[in-house]
């Protein structure tokens, strides 16, 4: 458990130090002098100056920070962020986003082309070898959790009175359940070296989003391209994924205007590094295709309009282009500041969700 967590928190610091050095070589590029590049925040354990920038290691592994000369304003120099063209200053705010994109494509990349475990549609059955259905998540006092399963087993068979089948689709599973509810069924896993069987009854009336037998199910295949197809296969995977993200999120946004359920649920750091753990439990691959998926959920909510966020400053910079004039730089800071707070709160009352479903 303790190298779960280590490299959780080496990943999560990690994606974070990418998305900032995505800043940083744009502004760089343009030519804008940077500060201070840091790892972590303040006090700091370790600085080192080359050039005009310092490079610090600190002590609070929250993430990681860049500095650049007169992003605040308030500074007359060519080597100032404001005195830069608004599509040099736009790109300097999109390179952490950029950034978030990249990291999933080399990641998926990697994952494709090492012909390893990866999580697989039920409808692809083409370059497949050894398909598999394991759970990867497990509902607090569900039928599931009370029985014994646990994440990582893989289900191989399914038993009910007068039927057996056996297993290598999601969707066999969530029909046998369905088709059982109220009925003792027998789940065949294998965990580990060992075949186990476990019996349990699946739910008639389960908990919105849970499902009878409060699982989470992920089909995984080894799929192997050739080396030069991997990074082709790693940025169409990006690709889909980021509009299959915006989609659901689309529909979830049309969902809560109905006043309808939205089926979206909000997840801060606590529940991040939970994921993170777990899936680093089941092994290495699931857990690069965790990181993958949480880069680009990051690059979705930073392109988001909205102060503090990189989109953001995008939007200023576009009221600053229509405009012909600077934004002013004291209403930005007091908006800022405002969804700073906002923002805060909102990240405690979703880490003490995470905490409460840990429980």
């Amino acid at each position: 458990m303790l190298f779960e967590i280590l490299i959780t928190i080496f990943s999560i610091v990690g994606i974070l130090t990418l998305h900032e050095f995505g800043h940083f070589i744009l502004a760089k590029l343009f030519k804008v002098k940077v500060e201070e590049f840091g790892i972590g925040y303040p006090p700091r354990i370790f600085k080192r100056k080359i050039g005009d920038t310092v490079y610090s290691l600190n002590l609070l592994p929250f993430g990681a920070f860049v500095k650049v000369l007169g992003e605040e304003g308030g500074v007359e120099s060519v080597q100032s962020f404001k005195n830069k063209k608004i599509w040099q200053r736009a790109l300097i705010a999109l390179g952490g986003v950029l950034s978030f994109w990249l990291m999933a494509a080399i990641i998926f990349s990697i994952i494709i082309g090492t012909g390893v475990y990866q999580a697989v549609e039920d409808e692809m059955n083409y370059n497949l070898s050894d398909p598999r259905v394991l759970i990867t998540y497990i509902a607090p006092n569900s039928p599931a959790k009370k029985a014994g399963l646990e994440i990582g087993d893989v289900i191989k068979e399914l038993e009910a009175p007068g039927y057996q089948i056996e297993i290598n689709k999601v969707k066999d599973i969530q029909n046998f359940t369905n088709e059982n509810k109220g009925k003792e069924v027998i789940f065949t896993i294998q965990r580990g070296d060992k075949i186990i069987e476990i019996p349990l009854i699946p739910r008639v009336l389960p908990p919105e989003g849970e499902g009878p037998t409060g699982i989470g199910l992920t089909r995984a295949a080894i799929v192997k391209y050739p080396w030069w197809l991997a990074p082709v296969k790693g940025i169409e995977a990006t690709l889909k994924t980021t509009v299959f993200i915006v989609k659901g999120l689309f529909l979830a946004l049309i969902s809560a205007i109905k006043g309808l359920p939205t089926g979206v649920q909000l997840i801060g750091p606590v529940g991040i590094a939970t994921m993170l753990v777990e899936a680093a439990q089941i092994g290495i691959n699931y857990f690069l295709q965790i990181v993958g998926l949480i880069a680009i959920y990051l690059a979705i909510s930073n392109l988001l309009p909205i102060p503090i966020a990189d989109g953001g400053k995008i939007l200023f910079l576009a009221i600053e282009k229509i405009r012909k004039k600077p934004f002013s730089q004291t209403i930005e800071i007091k908006i800022n500041a405002i969804f700073f707070v906002l923002v805060f709160f909102l990240m405690i009352y979703v880490t003490i969700q995470d905490i409460g479903r840990l429980f």
